[in-house]
């Protein structure tokens, strides 16, 4: 699995620090969803977009980032002309995120679309990949959706890690599954080397993951490692850990062998590395979802009765729920 150093990590609004808006006269995106999942192809850029359609129509404010740097098409998906500014203007020339922000013809939906000029923009450098995480937490919106690109390079997994609620999206193949796990491995240990770093313990958990040609530790054995002689800060690195809670959907399912890989891979990533994700459902396999994308429309626009485009308000519908405030005495 590819490894990232501990030199090379950008601050994240991390749970052992707190966040932009908990510091006094800041603003922060209520909530940040980050839609990823490994391998280009899975309808990550169909499923933020009507995601973001369905937040909006439920009257929250949404502003949907194409944050695929190197093929960014979240406009196209939406119907939208290729838009003048983009974030190359924030990572080339400093321009402010919020001034990129255009309406999308949805009432309470706006777009930042990605970069796709700048030859360097797929690749961007630490200063500036901090300085667009940074602008990104401050956007005023109820939902910040990220569409993130595809593969698992340093930004990408910045990004995910970024979210409240870091969306995995997989289609039930084979290949598929696997890019997932290794895209999730990679964000689950660069948190890890990145929360022990904060907490001042990066020797001991780099001693504990091993030489880069060893087996690759599982969290527990690195908590117990560092627990050995810093039981507060291994419990900090659990707890850490544990707020990593992945939100699974399961694109394109045709049979009822499809709809079981969710349960499968929920299953899996707690049997191999002792943490929960939440499913929270499958889109069905629909000729709607690539003929409306083919017409460059939003599917929730042009094909609203559609199977897949209820299966895609039910997903915004989970994930609105978990953020209502819970009742007293539940």
């Amino acid at each position: 699995m590819k490894r990232y150093g501990l030199n090379n990590v950008v601050e994240l609004p991390g749970r052992t620090r707190p966040r932009a808006e908990d510091a006094p006269g800041t603003r922060r995106a209520r909530r940040i969803i980050a839609v990823g999942g490994g391998k280009g192809g899975i309808g990550k850029s169909l499923v933020s977009a009507n995601l973001g359609i369905a937040l909006a129509r439920a009257g929250h404010r949404v502003t949907l980032v194409d944050a695929d740097l190197g093929g960014a098409n979240l406009h196209t998906c939406l119907g939208i002309s290729q838009p003048q500014g983009t974030l190359s203007d924030v990572l080339t020339h400093g321009t402010r995120i919020e001034s990129l922000a255009m309406p999308t013809g949805i009432e309470n939906l706006t777009l930042v679309s990605g970069a796709m000029d700048a030859l360097d923009a797929a690749n961007p450098r630490a200063q500036a990949r901090a300085r667009l995480v940074e602008q990104l937490q401050t956007l005023d919106a109820d939902y910040l959706v990220l569409d993130l690109g595809a593969g698992t390079s340093v930004h990408t997994i910045d990004f995910f890690l970024l979210a409240d609620h870091g969306l995995l999206v997989l289609l039930p193949e084979p290949t598929s599954v696997e890019n997932a796990y290794r895209f999730l491995k990679a964000a689950l240990f660069r948190r890890l080397q990145h929360t022990a770093q904060t907490l001042g313990v990066a020797h001991l958990a780099e001693a504990a993951l091993g030489s880069q040609g060893s087996a690759m530790r599982t969290p527990a054995e690195v908590v117990k490692a560092v627990a050995e002689s810093q039981p507060e800060a291994a419990a900090q690195l659990e707890r850490s850990l544990r707020e990593f809670r992945v939100k699974l959907v399961v694109n394109q399912v045709r049979s009822a062998a499809d709809q079981s890989v969710g349960r499968a891979v929920v299953s899996a990533w707690k049997k191999f590395f002792g943490l929960d994700m939440d499913y929270l459902g499958a889109i069905a396999y629909d000729d709607a979802a690539w003929k409306t994308v083919r017409r460059r429309r939003p599917l929730l626009l042009d094909a609203a009765e559609s199977a897949a485009a209820s299966n895609l308000v039910t997903v915004a519908e989970a994930l609105a729920a978990l953020d209502r405030p819970r009742s007293a005495g539940r």
